[in-house]
């Protein structure tokens, strides 16, 4: 398929979002304006496969990414993971979303820290048949030079973002972020223990933790 009849290319943020911080938000609009992005869409996972149980339920969570990209035309929410309930594989959702969109490349963000894992994924070789990879890249890590990965990125690493919009799929773009040491378990535990966490998040979210009383 050729790049003229492709549409521009969305990000996909997948994450437990718990909760939702400055983190995301940054890396998701910086990579949205470095690679020329149609959007970016959060979609807040029901379950987690490699890693334990967010502590908030899906409706707050879901609720909370709500809040925190209302006022960023560039972000939309997805929320077919809280739907469908279960454990949330990437390869299912990203099915769903190439059946709605068959004509947009669609682009699965994520930290190298998850990146270097990607091998153990459920299907994950499966999952670069239908999109490409963006690679959010911060100083203190290091991408791997031997291994599965490496012999990955051999294959697929692509410099100029057009490969993201030139083909639907099978290639890797690594980017450079701001880096923003904010954790979203610091949060919970500051929430907690009844200490302040505003300039960690949204205003709108820290508002709605307080008013629901999450975390606590």
């Amino acid at each position: 398929m050729t790049s003229s009849i492709l549409q521009k290319p969305i990000g996909l943020m997948g994450g437990t979002f718990d909760p939702i911080h400055f983190g995301h938000l940054r890396t998701a609009i910086e990579l949205y304006q470095q690679l020329n992005l149609a959007e970016v869409k959060f979609i807040p996972c029901y379950q987690p496969v490699h890693r334990q149980l967010p502590v908030a339920t899906p409706e707050d969570r879901l609720a909370m990414v709500s809040h925190a990209i209302k006022d960023e035309p560039a972000f939309s929410v997805n929320e077919c993971e809280i739907q469908r309930k279960g454990p949330s594989y990437s390869i299912d959702t990203i099915q769903l979303l190439k059946k709605n969109l068959p004509s947009t490349p669609l682009c699965l963000i994520m930290g190298i820290d998850a990146f270097t894992g990607f091998h153990t994924w459920h299907r994950w070789e499966e999952i670069l048949t239908h999109v490409h990879l963006i690679i959010a890249h911060r100083p203190h890590y290091q991408l791997p030079t031997t291994g599965i990965i490496a012999e990955l990125l051999a294959q697929r690493f692509k410099t100029d973002a057009s490969a993201l919009s030139d083909s639907l799929a099978g290639n890797i773009v690594v980017r450079p972020v701001t880096l923003l040491e904010i954790s979203a378990t610091d949060i919970r535990q500051q929430i907690h223990q009844e200490q302040s966490c505003r300039y960690l998040l949204p205003d709108s979210v820290y508002t709605y933790i307080k008013q629901h009383r999450v975390y606590r």
